[in-house]
């Protein structure tokens, strides 16, 4: 079951479901989501820094990896073809019986940019901001400003509170993260 605009509403003010700051929650709170607005920070790839991305080599993805920070009314210029992890400026955290989904406002999606490559669920438990994967699948560049709404977060209500939440009991790898965070799958049992 989607929760609707009423259902959102209140349980944001239960307070077992936090989704924050925003900064117009007339406009960000849609008919069945709410709408994510795009931080200041980005990790971005350089390819010719590494021959590849090993996952069982933590220092190939850091050193093909910069952390970029726009200032002021600036944009981040995300190029054709290119890939770049964003963040949230909200902040989640999903109670135990709550799913969220993450995907591309269609305004955004009609510019070529994708948000997410696979990273699209929010777990029952998770706490942080949300790391966007940013793609350009088109021929044109485009800025992305932050503060835009970028993204929505669709939340679904599990069939029953999940026993074990992510989060420190499971050992998940993202709990309380801020701003973006690059792959940790050197962690993966």
């Amino acid at each position: 079951m989607i929760l609707s605009d009423r259902d959102i509403r209140a349980r944001l003010a239960l307070g077992d479901l936090a989704i924050g700051p925003l900064s117009d929650e007339a406009l960000q709170i849609q008919p069945a989501s709410i709408d994510l607005r795009l931080g200041r920070e980005f990790l971005i790839y350089h390819p010719a820094r590494v021959s590849c991305l090993d996952p069982r080599e933590p220092s190939t993805i850091s050193e093909a990896m910069d952390r970029v920070v726009v200032e002021g009314e600036r944009a981040f210029v995300l190029h054709p073809g290119e890939f770049a992890l964003g963040t949230t400026v909200e902040r989640v955290r999903m109670p135990a019986d709550l799913v969220g989904l993450v995907d591309g406002r269609s305004s955004i999606g009609r510019l070529a940019v994708v948000v997410h490559a696979t990273a699209g669920l929010i777990d029952p438990g998770f706490e942080g901001q949300i790391t966007l994967e940013l793609s350009n699948i088109g021929s044109i560049p485009v800025k992305l400003y932050p503060g835009m709404r970028i993204a929505q977060i669709v939340l679904h209500m599990t069939t029953s509170p999940a026993a074990v939440p992510y989060g420190e009991a499971r050992g998940s790898q993202y709990n309380n993260q801020t701003g973006p965070q690059p792959s940790r799958i050197r962690l993966d049992s």
